[in-house]
Formats: C-alpha cells, structure tokens, sequence
C-alpha cells in the first residue's frame, strides 16, 4: 500500500463540498500542487468537474480532468495527486476500463502520487466493487477494481433500524453475504469518516467509529484514531492474501 485517503463521501449534511475533509485534506497533500481529477462516476462530468475544480482550487491546487486531455493515461502518470470523485461505482469502473486506467493508476501510485478517493472513488482502491450498494447501470468487463489496498471499504455505511419495518436487507447483512463467498475484510465506513493510508499503516479518522467485518468472527467496532492493522493485515495474511 501506498499513501491513500479514503473517504466515505464528499458532502455530509450541513457542509459544502469535502468542507468536513479540507484540513485533512491539507495536511495529506503538503507542498504537492498538482492533481488530476476522475470524474467518470457522474453522468454530467463538466459540471462534476466544475464543481472540483473550484473546490481544489480554492485549496492552491492546479486543477486538470482527465477527460479534458488527450492522453489521460499519460497525465495520471505525471501527477503528483490524483482525485477520484464519487458517483455510481459501475460507471467509474466501466470508464477506468474503457479508458485503459487502470495500470496507469496502480503505476502512478506505487510510484509516489497521492490517491484520494470519496465514494465509489474510495471502493474502486480496493480490489473490487463487490461491496458497492449501487445500480449496475452499466457494466464493467469485470468487478476487478485497483487494488491499491487489500481490503474492501463499505461508504455511507448504515447501522440497522431497530424500529424500522423495512424488509429489505441492512448494510450488515449485504456484507456478511460478501462474506461468505469472500476472503476480503470489510470496512464499514459511516459518512464522515475516512480512512488515512501512510506506510502500509491504515488509521481510521474523522468524528465517528467504523465497523469491521472479517469472514468467520463477528463485526467489530473501532473508534476513530484506530491503527486497522492489527484488525486487517493479520487476517489478510492468515488468509494469503497479503505477505
């Protein structure tokens, strides 16, 4: 793993754009200056785009889109950030693909850029987008995502209604079905919340706890300023799935 920061959503009520994560934000980023934005989970990408760029610029960063060039693999590879906004996660990924983004991504980033990511751009970092709660409005040639964290993030991340007649299912239960067909922790992540990647050292921040979900053990809830190693790389490497 690289340097990440990963973020459950970019509004949360109240506040304005990445507002709750602009200190973060901040910090995280340093003296880099340049970023490239992704903004291929929204449908209306020049007002997306609009949208970040004023918000980024407004925090001294040099503002590109990758569908505002003409080789964007070529502009993820020279970038010192890049930025993968939220929006349907079937779509980001169908695009990413069709784009050929996907080694340039993976590339950049072991190479030194900055990923961050809100949303779906949060859950394509991570293996696959299996843990989406989004419409397949399109789809991908396959649910193979980044893979620049092994583990799975669940954003916008809903505790169950005790008193709700709603029969659909929770959150918790769609995840446990991920579960039992797969190996792959999963976070869940609560707006407002995100999590800061340095070192190979995951940490929860942000003003709520997450809920962690491992096959075989129950659920686990971690307060914000968590270190998830212990919860995530061990049982990844039990698993073989990390060395």
């Amino acid at each position: 793993m690289s340097r990440l920061l990963l973020i459950s959503n970019s509004t949360v009520h109240g506040r304005g754009y990445l507002d709750h994560v602009e200190d973060e934000i901040r910090d995280f980023i340093g003296r880099r200056t340049r970023v490239v934005f992704v903004p291929y989970a929204l449908h209306e990408r020049r007002a997306y785009c609009a949208q970040a760029e004023s918000r980024l610029r407004e925090l001294g960063l040099e503002f590109t889109s990758v569908h505002d060039v003409s080789n964007a693999s070529r502009k993820i590879e020279d970038s010192q950030i890049i930025f993968v906004g939220g929006g349907n996660t079937f779509r980001l990924l169908h695009e990413l693909q069709n784009n050929s983004l996907i080694e340039p991504i993976r590339h950049a980033v072991a190479s030194g850029a900055l990923y961050i990511g809100s949303s779906a751009g949060s859950i394509v970092a991570c293996p696959s987008l299996k843990t989406t709660k989004d419409m397949p409005v399109v789809q991908p040639r396959s649910f193979e995502a980044l893979s620049l964290v092994p583990f799975q993030i669940s954003p916008h991340y809903l505790d169950p209604d005790p008193t709700s007649t709603h029969m659909g299912e929770t959150q918790e239960q769609r995840i446990l079905q991920f579960l039992e067909e797969n190996e792959e922790p999963v976070i869940g992540l609560r707006e407002g919340s995100f999590l800061r990647i340095e070192d190979d050292v995951v940490v929860l921040k942000g003003p709520h706890s997450a809920r962690v979900f491992r096959p075989g053990t129950p659920p686990v809830e971690v307060s914000s300023g968590t270190n998830l190693n212990e919860l995530l790389i061990r049982q990844l490497s039990s698993a073989g799935l990390v060395a």
